[in-house]
């Protein structure tokens, strides 16, 4: 039975009881008694004072699931009763537990918005009236009642945007709401007002507010409120809460219907300057913090109807230097401020506001603002400058991660800045740092440097700059600069690196510039900026670094050997040598290229002949990991296509590819490695990767070692098998599958892997969903590139089909994606590849039934999606077997689920077989399927699905 009485040694066992097993029953059997309707009656046996707080809480959180979820099994002519008890109870509980109060003030919130306007259209007046008048109350009481009303009030917009309401109702219920603010309002502003009011009540009375503007209050009702709310700024326990509830209020876009009104903010927000300019001498950075918000959330909300104003101009020009003097706060972000990274949107939103009006008034505008921006980017470059290096060396790694991100979020702001200013911004950029860096007189600090180098690097990253003329200039000047400190020397490279392009098309400025790079290399503390604006350059130049070649290389081994950098530098050191090789003479890149990789295959070699241990592994590992990358890059095709325009050029026979060269002497050694770490996943990997990158590089020029990397392919997946074997595999269908010579190593690799892998699946493949899934996308890549491959007769198709219906069981979502697409693929063949036809008329039921299990099941909505895509190529490829299929499929009584009814299946029966042409709506109509088998239709989660 449920009862109170039962309730309580259920509540306890929840509660208390260490036992996961009694705490899970105690659980089910308490959800099913608040779901049964005794609950309306036992609910208030747990509200008794002598139970304890979380006894009362389940109560009252009861009463909340009645109310909110099954109003319709209210007793009969029990709506007054239930209202009177709730606000008795409110009442009661008004001094505390707090968690039991404001469950019961939920509860009976909820209960206002069954019954509002039509049963209960006085509900606000009446609770005010209510919670406001008792007979011998003492002051204690009457503050405690005044605090439950407001929790009471709060609460209400709160259960109005938390409840599963349909948007009709909701914006009636919004409206009706809307008309009791005058009362409410009056309210709120005596309880303000009222000197005697204790600061908590004051401090609610402020929440409060910010609850109700969810209902959308114009500006216009809230003038005096929000005047109050200023007025709350001076008294430092109420600061934090009157600046939250003034942001709320005039955040509102609604409140640009109303000019008037807003301008009647804007001396208010102007006022504050006194206070704020206090804060910064203070030091006091939660009260700047808080008048910056204020500030701000006037001007980005607001900005285009204060700019429309046009005779009114100068209110909004006194803003803006406002928000400037916010954004230029004196000290560092985040150590000696918090405030200026608010700002950074404003000037985002200023400047698209103003470019958007019209010719006059933009005219107007920019002759204001131009001059403000240069300000602006004056006082960005000073914000973004580093502190002193002994205050810098006391900062902490998260001040400093901080910081970081700060100038990225300045860097973005100069770069758009660029857009209103133009080149003049560059040509201002370039005259300060030929002052600092040739005027003799004032010594300037490294801090001051980097910093216009910083603003020089933001706009050069993203903006095509080609046509400054104060780059030349620039890129002379860096050879000037004296690097003696990491974050100038870092910026000086990142500078160099955002001008790749630019140095692209003027080659002569390479020899100023990449001396000052080679000579950086050698520096470890220096190595990311380094390494990227070296790749960068190679990347961008690399037709042009022809003389540079030698010194490029000479420098790049020196560091490789010496290994002066972290493993994935050395990465983007051989990328950039790729890049550089691949456009060298064809008759100087083989002879550069064995120079540059025979000190690292000796070291193979030398490691290779030793014993397997963890000691030599990584060696390994990271030597073949610079080999991938460098043949990433080596890219021959894209300096052919440059020198067909330049000169004509000699084609090369498949076999001269210097990096087909190179693979072929290395391959016995590879050989030789993988015969003593096959069952080491990290080596096995780097093989594969430094044969797939190559491969994607050289697409046909790759066809020389087709046949010996299928042999080794088949060795390392036959001794352990690996996903990295099966996407190798995969990238070789892909190149390599319509041409007539590769058929017949490809094909035979093909079928050993597939033989192994159901091998795998007999045994049982849920240890190894990775492989699975690499599987199932090398099969849907054979049936795209080359479906003449499964009309082998060596080849099983009717065990693929099995094993792509076992990994549907899989819970990964990416396996399970793999596994939709091979289906989808493998449908679309029925009538062109004979086994795949019978293995659908023989077993295509079962096909669906696994499908529909899995679209029952626990699937996410993504998910959802892709078993659509099944069921819509089944659909469209074999409709008569479908009909057939779907209805038997569902037939069994409770599946895919016991929440659907035979109506239910039915109308999914009726609505698959109609669905030929859209797969759109396939998807809309499986989504729907899964979430009635899952009893979430209706349901917050299905508005997500």
């Amino acid at each position: 039975d449920f009862t109170g009485d039962n309730g309580v040694p259920a509540l306890q066992q929840l509660y208390y009881d260490p036992d996961m097993d009694k705490k899970n029953v105690a659980q089910k059997w308490l959800t099913q008694a608040q779901a049964s309707p005794q609950a309306w009656h036992f609910c208030w046996a747990l509200l008794q004072p002598d139970k304890v707080p979380e006894i009362q809480f389940f109560g009252a959180s009861t009463l909340h699931a009645k109310i909110s979820r099954h109003w319709s099994d209210l007793p009969s002519g029990q709506l007054d009763s239930l209202r009177s008890q709730l606000i008795a109870q409110v009442g009661q509980f008004a001094s505390g537990p707090k968690m039991v109060l404001t469950r019961l003030c939920v509860a009976l919130a909820s209960l206002v918005l069954h019954v509002l306007p039509e049963t209960w259209p006085t509900a606000v007046p009446d609770l005010l009236c209510a919670f406001q008048t008792g007979e011998g109350v003492t002051e204690a009481d009457g503050q405690a009642r005044c605090l439950a009303l407001l929790e009471l009030l709060t609460v209400l917009p709160e259960e109005l945007q938390s409840s599963r309401i349909p948007a009709s109702r909701r914006s009636q219920l919004r409206s009706a709401l809307a008309v009791d603010w005058s009362l409410v309002c009056s309210l709120f502003q005596q309880l303000l007002q009222r000197l005697d009011a204790p600061c908590p009540v004051r401090e609610r009375v402020l929440r409060c507010v910010s609850s109700w503007l969810t209902l959308g209050i114009a500006l216009k009702d809230s003038e005096r409120l929000l005047e109050s709310c200023f007025a709350l700024l001076k008294e430092s326990e109420l600061f934090d809460t009157a600046v939250e509830t003034i942001v709320s209020i005039i955040s509102q876009p609604d409140c640009q219907r109303f000019a008037d009104s807003l301008l009647k903010v804007v001396p208010q927000v102007l006022g504050l300057q006194e206070q704020l300019k206090k804060a910064v001498q203070d030091g006091d950075m939660e009260t700047s913090h808080g008048i910056c918000r204020i500030a701000v959330a006037l001007g980005e909300t607001h900005c285009r109807t204060l700019l429309e104003q046009v005779d009114r101009w100068q209110g909004l020009q006194a803003l803006v230097s406002m928000i400037m003097s916010c954004t230029g706060t004196p000290g560092h972000y985040p150590v000696d401020e918090t405030s200026s990274s608010l700002t950074l949107t404003f000037w985002y939103t200023l400047q698209d506001d103003i470019t958007s009006l019209d010719a006059e008034r933009q005219t107007l505008y920019l002759q204001i603002y131009r001059p403000v921006y240069f300000q602006l980017v004056d006082v960005l470059l000073q914000k973004a400058s580093f502190p002193r290096d002994e205050d810098y060396a006391t900062w902490s790694a998260d001040d400093k991660e901080q910081f970081r991100t700060y100038r990225v979020d300045i860097s973005d702001t100069l770069m758009y800045v660029y857009e209103l200013l133009g080149p003049e911004l560059l040509r201002n950029l370039y005259d300060k740092l030929g002052t600092l860096l040739t005027d003799t007189t004032h010594p300037s600090s490294w801090q001051d440097i980097e910093a216009l180098l910083f603003g020089f690097q933001s706009i050069a990253e993203t903006v095509d700059v080609s046509y400054s003329d104060v780059i030349p200039g620039l890129i002379g000047l860096i050879p000037l600069i004296t690097a003696n400190n990491v974050q100038l020397a870092e910026t000086i490279m990142f500078t160099i690196g955002s001008l790749a392009e630019w140095l692209a098309d003027h080659s002569l400025m390479l020899a100023s510039v990449l001396p000052v790079v080679l000579h950086g290399l050698s520096n470890p503390e220096r190595s990311v900026a380094c390494v990227s604006a070296l790749k960068r350059i190679c990347r961008e130049c690399r037709h042009d670094l022809h003389l540079h070649a030698s010194d490029i290389m000479a420098v790049s081994q020196a560091v490789l050997v010496k290994d002066i950098h972290k493993s994935p530098q050395c990465m983007w050191i051989m990328q950039a040598l790729g890049f550089l090789l691949s456009a060298l003479p064809s008759d100087e890149i083989l002879g550069k290229l064995l120079s540059l990789v025979t000190p690292h295959i000796q070291q193979l070699e030398k490691l290779a002949n030793e014993p397997p241990s963890s000691a030599n592994k990584l060696p390994i590992v990271h030597i073949l990991g610079l080999l991938a990358n460098l043949f990433s890059t080596f890219d021959l095709n894209k300096q052919s296509e440059r020198l067909e325009v330049m000169r004509p050029v000699q084609t090369q026979p498949h076999n001269d590819h210097p990096v087909v060269v190179v693979l072929q002497q290395a391959f016995p050694l590879i050989q030789t490695i993988l015969n003593k770490w096959l069952n080491e996943p990290e080596v096995v990997e780097a093989v594969c990767a430094a044969f797939e990158k190559s491969l994607k590089t050289l697409l046909h020029d790759f066809a020389p070692l087709v046949t010996q990397l299928c042999e080794l392919i088949g060795q390392m997946f036959g001794a352990y098998p690996q996903a990295s074997a099966l996407d190798l595999t995969r990238q070789l269908v892909h190149i390599f599958g319509c041409e007539k010579d590769l058929f017949s190593p490809i094909t035979a690799l093909l079928e050993l892997i597939t033989n192994i892998t159901i091998s795998i699946f007999q045994l049982g493949s849920r240890d190894h969903p990775d492989v699975v899934e690499s599987f199932m996308q090398l099969h849907t890549q054979v049936l795209r590139r080359k479906s003449d491959l499964y009309l082998s007769d060596r080849l099983d198709i009717k065990a693929v089909f099995y094993c792509g219906i076992l990994s549907f069981k899989f819970p990964e979502t990416p396996t399970l994606k793999a596994t939709c697409l091979l289906f989808t693929e493998l449908i679309s063949h029925c009538e062109d590849i004979p086994v795949v036809r019978e293995v659908l008329q023989e077993d295509g039921k079962l096909l669906l039934q696994t499908l529909l299990e899995a679209i029952g099941g626990q699937c996410p909505g993504s998910l959802a999606e892709h078993f659509a895509e099944v069921l819509f190529s089944v659909s469209r490829n074999c409709p008569s077997m479908l009909s057939l299929w779907l209805r038997e499929a569902l037939l069994p009584p409770g599946f895919p689920s016991s929440h659907l009814t035979t109506e239910h299946k039915e109308h999914f029966c009726q609505q698959i077989l109609r669905e030929q042409v859209s797969k759109r709506q396939m998807k809309d109509i499986v989504k729907e399927f899964a979430l009635l088998s899952r009893g979430l239709q209706g349901t917050e989660y299905a508005a997500s699905y």
